[in-house]
């Protein structure tokens, strides 16, 4: 069969949906802020009105030079464009599964919920800040940790001086809550 016939790959968006599956608890809601929403937003807009245009330009233009088989730009474009368009079907259905939470109507509490930046301390003393967000937003080198890692879970709920159980492989660790802070309201 020739190869122009041929899905590059099936699998790859069956990982996506198993990666999605797995980083949502089932049957869980996946919660978003809505500057994480904005984020997965703009990517989205970004590949549909300026990467996949241009990238189709330059494949029209490379399969207008004749010999497509050793057309370097010719292929390199067209999987170049399957990559963009797995990652808007992704981006789109994240959009589809987000719901999005504003954590600023918690604002003044000192209970930890949904979009909280908590700081607290663990059982060597080692102070820690961050901030639980939505599985599309986490970055722990940032302090982003999602709000179903077991940190996120252990915290949820405590409220400022609370002491909390995190289950660890090593074994249980307490930790502190020193403080819990959310974002303004905003006020458009």
């Amino acid at each position: 069969m020739n190869k122009a016939f041929v899905k590059e790959s099936d699998t790859d968006d069956d990982e996506e949906a198993q990666a999605l599956a797995q980083a949502i608890p089932a049957g869980a809601k996946n919660y978003i802020t809505p500057e994480g929403y904005q984020r997965i937003k703009d990517e989205l807009l970004q590949l549909i009105d300026v990467e996949r245009p241009e990238v189709v330009r330059v494949v029209h233009w490379a399969a207008s030079n004749g010999d497509r088989s050793e057309n370097g730009d010719y292929i390199y474009g067209k999987r170049r464009l399957r990559e963009i368009d797995r990652r808007i079907r992704f981006l789109t259905k994240r959009m589809d599964s987000a719901f999005v939470v504003d954590p600023s109507v918690h604002h003044g509490n000192d209970q930890v919920f949904f979009g909280a930046t908590v700081t607290y301390t663990n059982k060597a003393g080692e102070e820690h800040t961050v901030r639980i967000v939505g599985v599309d937003e986490l970055d722990p080198l940032k302090g982003k940790i999602s709000w179903v890692s077991p940190v996120a879970r252990a915290l949820t709920k405590g409220r400022e001086g609370d002491a909390v159980t995190l289950h660890t492989p090593q074994g249980i660790d307490e930790l502190e809550i020193l403080s819990v802070e959310y974002p303004e309201p905003h006020c458009d």
